[in-house]
C-alpha cells in the first residue's frame, strides 16, 4: 500500500495519524519528489472509478494560477494526465494506493468503510 503525500499538508497528516492508529502498513512516498508517472495517475483512475477531474488539487496554488477550472473541460483525458504528471502540487491529496482500491483525498468514514 502506499501512502502519497505532501508532508506539509495538514490533511496529509491527519490522514497519515490515522493510518498509524488504526495500524495500516504503507509505504510513505513524497508527491513532489516521486510524481506519480501518467500511467500511474491512469490505472489509479480506473481502479478507483472516480472521474479524472478528481484527481486535480482544486484547492490548490497552482490550479488557481493555472485557472483550470476553466481550461480542463477543453481539454483531453491525455492532456489532464499529463498535467497532473508535471506536478505533484496539482494531485489531490493524500492518495491511498492498494492492489483493491485508489483513495483520493481523506475523508474518515471512506477510509474507515474501505479499510
Amino acid at each position: 500500500m502506499f501512502f502519497i503525500e505532501y508532508p506539509k499538508c495538514g490533511t496529509c497528516r491527519k490522514a497519515k495519524k490515522w493510518l498509524d492508529d488504526h495500524g495500516v502498513v504503507y509505504t510513505d512516498r513524497h508527491i513532489v519528489t516521486d510524481n506519480p508517472t501518467v500511467e500511474e495517475l491512469r490505472e489509479w483512475q480506473v481502479r478507483s472509478g472516480l472521474p479524472l477531474r478528481r484527481f486535480f488539487n482544486t484547492s490548490g496554488q497552482l490550479y488557481r494560477a493555472q485557472n483550470l477550472k476553466e481550461r480542463l473541460d477543453d481539454m483531453s483525458e491525455e492532456e489532464q494526465l499529463a498535467l497532473l504528471a508535471s506536478d505533484g502540487m496539482l494531485v489531490k491529496r493524500p492518495l491511498l494506493v492498494s492492489e483493491d482500491t485508489v483513495l483520493v483525498g481523506f475523508r474518515e468514514a471512506e477510509w474507515t468503510k474501505i479499510l
